[in-house]
């Protein structure tokens, strides 16, 4: 079975600069999620680059994105212009760009994923940036504006900006520069975006059923919902079969 296509774009939270391993970033503990629960291989293109901004996701990622037939999308950018002194006139003109650019490639709304810039605003390694007030301000102005541009689409916008300002937590929670997220961190963004996004993300899985197929599983899922299950199991999809009307397993059942 052809393997999901993943997306990301971004900067250095999404390729997890600081990270011994870019496996711990955050869309690739997100890919292994759905496909431990699908069952189905992920493929995942990220895309970050340390140090960019809106104007290099334009010129640099965005036409391999369009190459790329993605299925599932997600959308991280805004710290470096903030860093580079970029105005929010600017910012927001370039991500509405960066939005119209994402909707094009036509991936279903429910299935693009906006996340909030972390506030690294008072980590050790912002200070040549300016003062933690001044950061903080800004870091809430960009992600208000990043907000709004993707309900106007709509995208799903999920907010990771108050888990990154929870306390140290210890051990890998900040890299060694002092400035990214370090592996503990990282999982604590692919877990609440997880519990967010899974309902939706796994019914990519669909595309690739029969009709009949599609209509089962479509009626398991909403068993299960009705059940208050975390999960779809057997006894879901039994059921999806039972109801489905007009097939041969149904009368052999």
């Amino acid at each position: 079975m052809e393997s999901i296509r993943y997306l990301a774009l971004g900067d250095s939270y999404t390729i997890g600069t600081g990270l011994e391993d870019e496996a711990q970033n955050f869309p690739s503990l997100l890919a292994r999620r759905l496909k431990d629960e699908t069952g189905i291989d992920v493929t995942l293109v990220n895309l970050g680059v340390n140090g960019y901004t809106t104007t290099d996701v334009i010129r640099e990622e965005l036409p391999v994105a369009r190459n790329a037939r993605p299925e599932l999308v997600s959308i991280l950018i805004g710290a470096n212009d903030i860093v580079q002194g970029s105005d929010e006139a600017g910012y927001r003109d370039r991500l509405q760009q960066i939005y119209r650019a994402i909707k094009e490639l036509g991936v279903p709304w429910a299935r693009v994923l906006a996340i909030s810039i972390p506030d690294f605003s008072a980590l050790p390694g912002a200070a040549p940036f300016g003062s933690p007030s001044d950061l903080r301000a800004r870091v809430d102005a960009f992600n208000d504006i990043a907000e709004k541009e993707a309900a106007s689409r709509p995208f799903l916008f999920l907010d990771i900006t108050s888990i990154s300002r929870e306390a140290n937590r210890g051990d890998g929670w900040l890299a060694a520069d002092g400035l990214h997220p370090g592996p503990a961190q990282h999982q604590a963004f692919g877990d609440h975006i997880w519990h967010k996004i899974a309902p939706t993300w796994r019914t990519v899985v669909l595309r690739r059923f029969s009709p009949a197929a599609r209509g089962a599983v479509e009626i398991a899922v909403e068993e299960a919902k009705a059940q208050r299950a975390q999960h779809v199991g057997s006894e879901h999809l039994l059921m999806g079969l039972l109801k489905l009307e007009g097939v041969v397993h149904r009368r052999v059942l």
